[in-house]
């Protein structure tokens, strides 16, 4: 089973251990990354195992591979000997694992390391991409027959990765850590035991003083408990999230809580992609079952789907797929999840003879605009692209404009309901707001369907005008319970309804 293992990057030995004995009960083996350790404090490294009380990795890390060490080699290798120096006949108080490069070569130093019983981890480090041959790169890296290869490759897109897990399968056979550093490598951090790869490296979030180890490792508390690390198998069914950046997801916890509870052998995990044509790709590959999809690839899936939904064909957008023997299945949950949210903040059973403006011109938007069309409401579309949001508007026969001081005029016949539907208001840019010029009365029902930030500056204004506002978590709590049945072929149980929440 794979391990997960602590990166250790405070700067004194007291500070790491503080923070292991905090974290302790979610990890397996830490990393002692004595780069990050002030100078005086390196000295001290040799009393650190016995301190853990658990295995404990030895690593210098260059700057060259990404770490902090900037000294000379000779002065790397004088500290390395002295962690290795005057070993115990207990083990435990020796350091368990010791990661030498794969271009140092130091004989008198692996032979103190296997004198003593401590293995080498004969690691490699693409900070720039995948190499070419990955799997060939990693059978050379094992020198004797006892090391543990370790490769930490820099995937520059989903492609890249999907290398990476072909990469795994065909060295089945060795004993290995593989894995891909930043956003395109945060699934091999999960799926680690199904790739063969023997751990996986943890940073703590929320302490400002224990920087990443790397980059894109997760919370060893995240790791076990949202995402249940340690009872992923190579027979888990794998569902996740795709987006771009999809820097911002609550689904992971919501379905893996869902999991949870019904003791379902299932992950969900995020996969930001950089097209959807190389999420399929992996999909195919790694064998996911299904999919939520989410901006910019509502309406660019659409090719690569078997099956379209009813609401998929007349929409045209598409937030659900599932896998099936005959390939891709296309639904939407949007729509249903709007609905839901929209009748009950309105306290209405439809729109007759309400007006509403609805903001963008994007997947979501095309759904949103198809309710309120189903609903009997009137309304105007407003984009920054007019024949974008004229696309959307031209099939309902709706007012359309763009976002521009005649479409904010428009706004104010459109304005019983506001509905904003972009991804503006979001990080990297949380004080954007795309209607700003536009004067709240304080009559507006106003919904964001972003919902983190739970107030967007745009629901500030209209709640600071004695507008009533919603975000959108309920939305999307519902139409994740309307993605379940789909994945799962049944449906969302009554009885978990109250007892499992998106993170707010």
């Amino acid at each position: 089973m794979a391990k997960i293992c602590l990166c250790l990057t405070g700067k004194t030995l007291a500070r790491d251990i503080e923070v292991l004995q905090k974290y302790q009960k979610y990890v397996d083996i830490a990393e002692l990354r004595a780069d990050c350790l002030d100078p005086d404090e390196r000295f001290l490294i040799r009393r650190f195992p016995e301190m853990a009380g658990l295995p404990v990795i030895l690593t210098i890390r260059r700057s060259l591979d990404g770490g902090k060490y900037v000294g000379g080699e000779g002065a790397r290798i004088t500290l390395l000997s002295k962690g290795l120096a005057f070993a115990e006949a207990d083990r435990r108080r020796n350091f368990a694992y010791v990661d030498l490069e794969d271009d140092l070569y130091v004989p008198s130093l692996e032979e103190a390391a296997r004198t003593y019983g401590t293995r080498i981890i004969r690691s490699y480090h693409n900070m720039n991409g995948v190499d070419h041959d990955l799997a060939a790169k990693l059978r050379e890296l094992r020198r004797v027959g006892d090391e543990l290869v370790k490769a930490a490759v820099m995937p520059q897109s989903l492609d890249d990765t999907i290398r990476v897990y072909q990469a795994a399968k065909e060295t089945s056979d060795l004993e290995k850590i593989l894995l891909c550093m930043g956003d395109y490598g945060v699934s091999t951090r999960i799926l680690a035991e199904p790739m063969g790869s023997y751990l996986s490296y943890t940073t703590v979030k929320g302490e400002p003083d224990m920087p990443a180890g790397a980059s894109g490792q997760l919370d060893p508390r995240e790791l076990a408990e949202q995402f249940h690390f340690r009872e992923i198998t190579g027979k888990t069914k794998i569902f996740g999230v795709t987006g771009f950046p999809l820097k911002v997801s609550a689904s992971p916890h919501f379905f893996n809580t869902v999991f949870d509870i019904e003791k379902t052998d299932a992950v969900y995990i995020p996969f930001p992609a950089d097209s959807i044509h190389s999420l399929i790709r992996l999909a195919e590959e790694i064998r996911i079952s299904g999919v939520s999809v989410t901006v910019p690839y509502k309406e660019s899936v659409l090719p690569f789907l078997f099956c379209k939904s009813d609401l998929v064909q007349s929409i045209g957008a598409c937030n659900t797929i599932v896998s099936s023997a005959d390939g891709w299945m296309g639904y939407n949950t949007d729509a249903q999840g709007f609905t839901d949210s929209l009748l009950e903040f309105s306290g209405r059973k439809d729109l007759r003879g309400k007006r509403v403006t609805i903001v963008g011109a994007g997947g979501v938007s095309r759904a949103v605009a198809a309710e309120v069309y189903r609903l009997k409401g009137k309304a105007l579309i407003l984009n920054r692209t007019a024949v974008r949001a004229r696309d959307v508007a031209l099939p309902y026969k709706f007012a359309w404009a763009s976002l521009d001081n005649k479409g904010i005029e428009m706004m104010e016949k459109y304005a019983d309901i506001i509905i904003q539907t972009t991804s503006v208001g979001m990080e990297p840019l949380p004080d954007a707001d795309p209607i700003e010029f536009y004067h709240f009365t304080g009559k507006e029902l106003v919904m964001d369907l972003i919902y983190k930030p739970a107030k967007t500056r745009c629901l500030v204004r209209a709640e600071a005008s004695g507008c009533r506002i919603l975000n959108g978590y309920d939305m999307l709590i519902r139409q994740a319970r309307y993605q379940y049945t789909y994945f799962m072929g049944k449906e969302f149980p009554p009885s978990l309804i109250s007892r499992v929440k998106l993170q707010e």
